[in-house]
């Protein structure tokens, strides 16, 4: 992410975390954020299921990015308030598709909903909810 606070910073780019996650977007939007993640053995509890945390993160980034984006014009970012992720589906493996799109974007907070579906046949895994306040970029 970019440390000058007068350019637009680059939403896409994540750090070792969100990268850990396996969380890739593609679509980046004030209004949505569409992506995947690949998910395996790296992201397993120790009994060898997807864990929840990297759900929640997903979640998290997700809707971050997408909050961030509609306020980035402001000279904002939005941080999460509160994540509220249910779990639907145990999965060991495979390719999960992300969309998060708005539910309230108001001038102190947004609220976003986060839906993961798996590739193969579309049926829901994850669920989220993150409410964002947005905050001014820290001077540097």
């Amino acid at each position: 992410m970019s440390t000058d606070p007068t350019t637009s910073p680059d939403l896409t780019a994540a750090g070792a975390f969100v990268t850990a996650s396996g969380f890739r977007p593609t679509e980046t939007s004030g209004t949505r954020v569409a992506g995947h993640a690949d998910l395996g053995p790296d992201q397993h509890t120790p009994w060898g299921v997807v864990h929840g945390g990297v759900y929640a993160t997903i979640v998290e980034s997700a809707a971050s990015i997408g909050a961030s984006a509609a306020v980035a014009g402001n000279g904002q970012f939005a941080v999460g308030v509160n994540n509220s992720t249910d779990f639907l589906r145990a999965m060991t493996a495979g390719r999960v598709d992300v969309v998060a799109e708005p539910l309230q974007q108001g001038r102190v907070q947004q609220l976003w909903l986060v839906v993961i579906t798996r590739a193969e046949d579309g049926k829901t895994v994850a669920r989220g909810q993150v409410r964002l306040q947005n905050v001014r970029l820290p001077a540097r």
